[in-house]
């Protein structure tokens, strides 16, 4: 599987016009299942709204859907839709909630304020690359830490928080592949007593 692009999380968006509301919120999403627990989700925290428009892309089997949930054809979940897709996102869903402000906009109006909308939770997303990594472990001791700490920092790997015991154990991820170089620092590091734990490989946000 190649490295693919998406969003952390959920970010939010709105566009207003004529007293009609129109908020749009984005979240990951890597399975239909998710995707449509995330619509119900917000379709049960707005059940007065008049609409609840959705888009989403996923990367397994490359499917897409939409939905106008009411809106005349093509005016609302085909422009969200057309929004994630040129983003080249994958993985997402955007759910576009519609207060009525009791004036109609017309069929271009709806499209601007629907791809406004979920343009601006595009904007406020965190994206991220996910791709296969490795976790790996390793313990060492306290003479040895922060320059430990510094030679995983310096080949690129993400770091979680150490625990120190009688020992510093430091847990980090890196991308599949590019770890043999820091595993001989580490060793030459140690005098050859570090033993490093790296797991199988894993797809993983980056």
């Amino acid at each position: 599987m190649e490295d693919y692009r998406t969003v952390r999380g959920v970010s939010t968006g709105e566009y207003e016009e004529k007293k009609s509301r129109f908020i749009a919120q984005l979240s990951f999403a890597d399975s239909e299942e998710k995707a449509l627990a995330f619509l119900e989700k917000v379709r049960a925290e707005n059940r007065t709204a008049r609409h609840n428009v959705y888009a989403y892309r996923l990367r397994e089997g490359s499917r897409e859907r939409y939905s106008d949930d009411g809106e005349p054809a093509k005016t609302a979940g085909t422009p969200a839709l057309e929004v994630l897709q040129h983003s080249g996102l994958t993985d997402l869903i955007v759910v576009i909630t519609r207060y009525f402000g009791g004036v109609l906009l017309g069929t271009g109006g709806l499209v601007r304020a629907y791809t406004t909308a979920a343009a601006r939770a595009l904007e406020n997303a965190e994206i991220v690359t996910v791709r296969s990594v490795v976790s790996l472990s390793v313990t060492v001791d306290y003479s040895l830490y922060e320059r430990a700490a510094l030679l995983i920092e310096g080949a690129g790997g993400k770091a979680e928080a150490p625990e120190f015991t009688d020992r510093v154990a430091l847990r980090w991820q890196m991308p599949e592949g590019t770890e043999g170089p820091l595993l001989e620092q580490l060793r030459e590091l140690t005098r050859g007593s570090a033993q490093v734990a790296v797991s199988e490989p894993f797809y993983a946000p980056f």
